[in-house]
């Protein structure tokens, strides 16, 4: 299994990228830091310098039908905010 899922490409993380130089993406719950690096780093052909990651926990979402109140969960992910080298970029629209 893969341990980048995909980018997260925000207006927020846009400009982050742009101004901090760092790059979200949301990761395999089971990653850790060091193994999300080397394959940021084999991916994209980028020196990392720092990763921090988050668990989010998904949300109670909740609605009304015919039947009653159907009640559901949005599903738990990992994302992991990626910061390079400084004078290096991660460009997500080159192969569009």
């Amino acid at each position: 299994m893969s341990i980048v899922v995909k980018p997260i490409i925000t207006e927020k993380m846009t400009s982050a990228g742009e101004k901090l130089n760092r790059f979200g993406f949301i990761v395999n719950p089971d990653a850790n830091k060091v193994e999300i690096k080397n394959a940021i780093e084999k991916m994209y052909g980028v020196t990392v310098e720092a990763v921090n990651t988050q668990n989010c926990n998904g949300k109670i979402k909740t609605r009304n039908t015919t039947r009653g109140v159907a009640v559901g969960r949005v599903n738990k992910v990992k994302k992991a905010i990626v910061t390079l080298k400084k004078g290096e970029t991660i460009d997500f629209y080159s192969s569009i």
